[in-house]
């Protein structure tokens, strides 16, 4: 069976893939493993020369690729572009920060000398998603490799041209044979790929049932994981917020990537003295918001990335009107080809409802009234999810506090809308996953951190 590259516009097939049969298989996984027995010796300023010559050719390149990615998946050129260009930061910054990240930790005891130092581990399993097919690969792989491992990825079935692109990328970039692969296979392959002796660790991108399924199955093997699963990230807007500015950061929070993002905002919980004003202003925003051909760089976000990730979000949008949620605009299937779906507001979402329970996988807003500050966030962290958290304030130092002490997440912003950056660790804690990415954590996820004592 191939894997299908179709145009989430018009249906279209762009192309079909041959998946990789199972000689094939065994020859990347062998060829990765005996890569990593030379790149790990390879010096830091080769492999940091590699990531910047990488990062140049992802700008060069910028228009074809992001071209794959509005082709494959749907998502806006205009932020197809900037996804390349996230990718090619990634790389510069592990390049210039790499080698200080992998330095020595002296720790003072009675020994004569004892530290830690920081070591691949081999060959890392990158289980990837479709919503962003450079980026999510991207901020893996610029660590993992500066930091001596090799990669393959497994990237989602509906994105091979991406995928395939990835790896050419490394490879004109003049990364060494195997060092990064990517395998074309449908996820009925991946038990045997986290099984495999000569794969050191995964990481998976992806929902938390995905999630839960790789962590059992690596667990039973005793090899590190790290997952970023879902998420149904609050946004806190209290009684001194600036409402303009807070309603302008939301819109681009929940519409960025058509709403397909695990750190998207998907519940705005307002305390009730500004709730009305908060309503009418987000209402009226969202109603604004264009969809239509990615490919028109004035729209603002284009279709969902497949007909049946549509059917599934209008079914819980369904599902929490039939629970008493009520629709203010959008939550109708536009006729036509194309997997398209209006921005949609409900309010009156309450537990026990999808809107409310579950993660919203589109460009769909849950608004929901809090009678104060310590009501909303209590309604924040009634979730199973912890990836990502915002508070609007006028007291940057209250929401500071909120931020740091009170909202359960991996990352709270003050002001702002969640967003991922090199320079900031990012992962989320309950059901949305552990482990973390970017910055040096992310790096020393993969790596032995070894301890030595000299007496």
């Amino acid at each position: 069976m191939q894997l299908k590259s179709i145009n989430p516009v018009n249906g279209e097939i762009i192309r079909e893939y041959p998946q990789h049969q199972s000689d094939e298989i065994k020859n990347i996984l062998e060829g990765s493993a005996k890569a990593y027995f030379h790149w790990k010796k390879t010096p830091l300023p080769i492999r940091s020369e590699l990531l910047k010559k990488t990062a140049l050719l992802l700008r060069e390149k910028k228009e074809g690729l992001a071209f794959n990615i509005t082709i494959e998946m749907g998502k806006s050129i205009k932020e197809a572009k900037g996804e390349i260009e996230k990718c090619a930061a990634v790389c510069d910054y592990y390049a210039d920060n790499g080698p200080t990240f992998l330095e020595r930790e002296n720790i003072p005891t009675e020994a004569s000398m004892s530290y830690a130092c920081f070591q691949p581990i081999g060959p890392i399993l990158a289980i990837m998603p479709w919503n962003f097919p450079f980026w999510q690969v991207f901020r893996f792989a610029a660590p993992a490799l500066m930091a001596g491992n090799t990669a393959i990825l497994k990237h989602a079935s509906n994105v091979p041209a991406c995928a395939s692109a990835i790896e050419n990328i490394f490879k004109e970039a003049g990364f060494p044979e195997n060092t990064f692969k990517t395998l074309l296979v449908s996820h009925s392959k991946v038990e045997h790929l986290i099984t495999d002796k000569r794969i050191k660790a995964i990481t998976l991108t992806g929902s938390t049932p995905a999630g839960k399924a790789v962590a059992a199955i690596a667990g039973k093997h005793l090899k590190k994981v790290v997952l970023e699963l879902g998420g149904s990230d609050p946004y806190l807007i209290l009684e001194d917020a600036d409402i303009k500015q807070a309603v302008e950061a939301c819109v681009s929070g929940r519409l960025l990537n058509a709403g397909q993002s695990c750190i998207g905002a998907k519940r705005f919980i307002v305390v009730e003295k500004k709730y009305k004003t908060f309503e009418e202003q987000f209402v009226e925003r969202m109603r604004q918001a264009q969809t239509g051909d990615p490919f028109n760089e004035t729209i603002d976000y284009g279709p969902l990335a497949r007909h049946n990730l549509r059917e599934d979000l209008h079914l819980q949008v369904v599902n929490s009107i039939n629970k008493g949620a009520q629709l203010v605009t959008g939550g109708v299937i536009p006729e036509g080809a194309g997997a398209f779906y209006p921005p949609t507001v409900l309010t009156n979402v309450t537990p026990g409802m999808p809107a409310y329970n579950e993660e919203l996988f589109g460009p769909v807003a849950a608004l929901i009234k809090a009678k104060d500050e310590a009501e909303g966030i209590a309604i924040a962290n009634d979730t199973h999810f912890g990836l990502g958290a915002a508070i609007f304030t006028s007291d940057t130092e209250r929401g500071r506090l909120i931020a740091e002490k009170e909202i359960e997440a991996g990352c709270c912003f003050v002001n702002d809308f969640v967003r991922s950056d090199p320079r900031l660790p990012f992962g989320g804690i309950k059901e949305s996953g552990y482990g973390r990415e970017l910055s040096h954590y992310g790096m020393k996820e993969f790596l032995n951190i070894k301890t030595v004592y000299v007496k």
